[in-house]
């Protein structure tokens, strides 16, 4: 297992956009979840919690069509912890 999909599959969805949404546009997220948790998309939860993640300032608009940290940005427990490190 990579470590990609084990920080998919076992943190939570807000967590891991906060991560990736850094450095990747939604198709791509899009297809991360798809592979690894196919729920999160079929469900709603990814487009609903990336909003949110903008509405937050944890996200904001970039250049083009990946975000940026946002002026309320922390980093995840699992990424101050070194969880997968």
């Amino acid at each position: 297992m990579t470590t990609i999909e084990k920080i998919v599959k076992n943190e939570s969805v807000e967590d891991v956009l906060t991560v990736f949404a850094l450095g990747s546009a939604i198709p791509s997220l899009d297809r991360m979840f798809g592979r690894y948790r196919y729920e999160v998309i079929a469900s709603g939860e990814l487009l609903k919690t990336y909003a949110r993640l903008f509405e937050q300032g944890v996200l904001a608009n970039g250049n083009g069509p990946i975000a940026v940290k946002g002026p309320n940005w922390r980093a995840p427990k699992f990424m101050t912890d070194k969880t997968y490190s």
